[in-house]
Parts: C-alpha cells; structure tokens; sequence
C-alpha cells in the first residue's frame, strides 16, 4: 500500500527541499561485494544466483527506513512493503520487466522469482508493483563484465537501482562489482553506505 505523506513530517524535509528541484538529484555508489557465498549457495541448493542476489538486497533494505520513502513525481510516497524487480529475456527476444514483491523466507522469494519471471517471459507483459511497493531496480548485463554504471535521471522513475555484470574469479573468491543509484530526497549517502555494508553481510550469512 502506498500513501502520499507531507515532507515536513519526515526526516527527509530538508532533503525534499534541497533536492526534488535539482536537475540531478540522482546519486550512485561503486561496490565490490564477495559473492562467494552466494555461488557456493547458488551451486549446492541449485537455485539461481541472481534470485539469492535478489533475496540479499530486499532483506537488506528493511532495517532502513529510508527506503520505504520514495519521491513520486512532486509526492512522497511512503510504503509498507518492499519489491525487487529484475529483468526478463522475453519470448521475442526483447526484455520484460518483472517485480517481486521481498519475502523473508527464502523458499517463498524464490517461488515467486521462477512462478513470475517465467510468466513475463512467456507472456512478454511487465508485471508493475509499483502501485503497492516500493520497487528497487535492479539489471544484470551478465554477458560481460562491467565496473559499474552511471544511470540517467529521467524525472519519472526516482527507484534505487543496481546494476552489476559477470562475477569476477580471484583464487579461491569470488567478487562482483556493483552501483547502487539512488534519489537524495529519499535517502543521504550514509543510509546509501549502510545499505551497501548490509548487503554484504546478508551475502555472507546466508545459509
């Protein structure tokens, strides 16, 4: 469910100010995790390194509030739930986009991950949850490997986003670089940074 709140209400006044009138107001950090772990998981439970990548960053965003702000044209929007969208390879060989709403029981996510992703391929239609939940973006370019991306700032979609490319192999570890875009109405780079560190150690304790 989401609802326009007054930014005055909030932590974020002085940001709604500063920022919703910038002409770029979108920031974007570089990070490179150690998935490790996560290839480890991905091979012995045979599911798919993305959805775990996926899981990692919705379960790393709830202990922010932060995230469940979002800028939405002139509004703050304030949610109750958080989805993660990934991207699909359609049935025309073009792309699709698919949300998936965070559970946090693993085995759910990843139902849900193959149940919808596997729909908007068949079907080539977007499934949008952005009514109800706040959306990270998120894009896998897995064809080649990438330091990280700058995204545009279109004034229409304001979404955290994360794009990362192929993991890298160093001995016996594995890295992957990653950006992380985000609107500084919705959140300062501090909560920006502790989302990062979050992630990183969702990653490592996953079982």
């Amino acid at each position: 469910m989401a609802r326009e709140i007054n930014p005055k209400d909030t932590t974020r006044a002085f940001a709604y100010e500063l920022w919703m009138k910038a002409p770029n107001p979108m920031v974007t950090f570089f990070k490179t995790l150690d998935v490790t772990n996560l290839i480890k998981i991905s091979k012995w439970k045979h599911l798919k390194f993305n959805m775990l990548l996926d899981y990692c960053i919705g379960k790393a965003t709830v202990s922010i509030k932060e995230f469940y702000v979002l800028p939405v044209g002139e509004k703050l929007m304030q949610y109750d739930s958080i989805a993660v969208n990934t991207i699909v390879k359609n049935k025309d060989g073009e792309v699709s986009s698919c949300d998936i709403l965070y559970s946090d029981d693993l085995e759910t996510f990843s139902q849900e991950y193959l149940k919808y992703t596997t729909q908007v391929a068949e079907t080539a239609q977007d499934r949008d949850l952005s009514s109800d939940s706040m959306v990270i973006g998120t894009s896998a370019i897995i064809d080649t490997e990438i330091d990280g991306a700058v995204g545009m700032n279109s004034g229409i979609f304001n979404n955290p986003f994360i794009i990362w490319g192929k993991y890298r192999k160093k001995g016996f570890r594995y890295y992957l670089p990653i950006s992380f875009q985000f609107h500084h109405t919705q959140m300062d780079g501090s909560h920006a940074g502790r989302f990062l560190e979050n992630l990183q150690n969702e990653i490592n304790r996953m079982k």
